[in-house]
């Protein structure tokens, strides 16, 4: 008699609602956070805020894939990747779901509330847009867009909470990540863009089409440009430069992997993505510490 599979304990069934075995998204919004809190304060920036930033980070993807679960259940069990996730297999109830991402939104408000006013009022339009993102794959012909505004939010809320005020090379380094998220989310859209096509999602990949390849380069480009650029007047001297360097080698590694637009290719290349934003942070933590 052939027996039937163990039921998934509610805490595993949570975890993979969050994927928590799959820590690339976290380590996304981490190390552009990391990257803008060492620069606004201009070197190591104190336990509390390393604390506050780093688990609200994790908090808040984890909130987003719980929001982002439910909006895309319909679809997502059209696609052989995403079928099986909780919320579309039916092991976890969109209204728990949401229940769940709601308890982790607030843990991570809470986090906040240790900073400013101004960083807590940050916080609202960071949640706002976190809420959204799923839902302008409906309607948005470049998503990817808007999941840059949402990743990269929490670049001007380490300045408020280091310096009270949103600088100018805030923005140029919002601006640099936004290329960034186009280009990995682009990867990642790569890989589904057949089942994305039949089932009327909307994504950069169906958008760009054959120049998909030639403008995720362009903005991995674009983000080495407005980083490089903008953090050069700080003098973080040769780790920085070198950070560049084998950011670029990492861009040319990216091509060799998606130019044949394979699914396997183009995942690997999304999934390692982390690595360039953990070598820019390196080359800021590094420099500064040097200085």
């Amino acid at each position: 008699m052939q027996l039937s599979a163990p039921t998934p304990s509610r805490l595993s069934l949570y975890l993979d609602l969050i994927r928590w075995s799959r820590p690339a998204g976290w380590l996304l919004l981490l190390w552009p956070t990391l990257s803008a809190l060492w620069v606004a304060a201009g070197g190591f920036p104190g336990w509390h805020l390393l604390a506050v930033f780093t688990l609200g980070t994790i908090l808040m993807r984890s909130a987003g894939c719980c929001v982002n679960d439910v909006a895309d259940r319909r679809f997502d069990r059209h696609v052989k990747r995403t079928a099986q996730r909780p919320v579309t297999s039916g092991a976890v109830s969109p209204r728990e779901a949401l229940a769940v991402g709601a308890v982790l939104a607030l843990v991570a408000f809470a986090l906040v509330l240790t900073t400013n006013a101004i960083t807590i009022a940050w916080s609202v339009p960071a949640l706002a847009v976190t809420v959204l993102y799923p839902f302008t794959k409906r309607f948005f012909s470049m998503p990817q867009a808007v999941l840059g505004v949402a990743f990269s939010m929490g670049i001007p809320m380490a300045f408020t909470a280091v310096r009270g005020e949103v600088p100018w090379l805030a923005l140029w380094l919002v601006l640099g990540n936004l290329f960034w998220v186009l280009a990995y989310d682009t990867e990642y859209a790569m890989v589904d863009r057949d089942d994305d096509l039949k089932i009327g999602m909307k994504t950069s990949a169906i958008t760009l089409g054959r120049f998909d390849v030639a403008a995720i380069l362009a903005f991995y480009l674009l983000l080495v440009a407005f980083w490089g650029v903008s953090l050069a007047p700080l003098g973080l001297g040769a780790a920085f430069h070198l950070a560049i360097g084998a950011v670029l080698a990492q861009v040319a590694w990216h091509f060799a992997l998606i130019r044949h637009r394979t699914r396997e290719g183009c995942f690997r290349a999304f999934r390692e993505n982390h690595w360039i934003g953990f070598t820019l942070f390196a080359g800021i933590a590094v420099g500064y510490a040097l200085r």
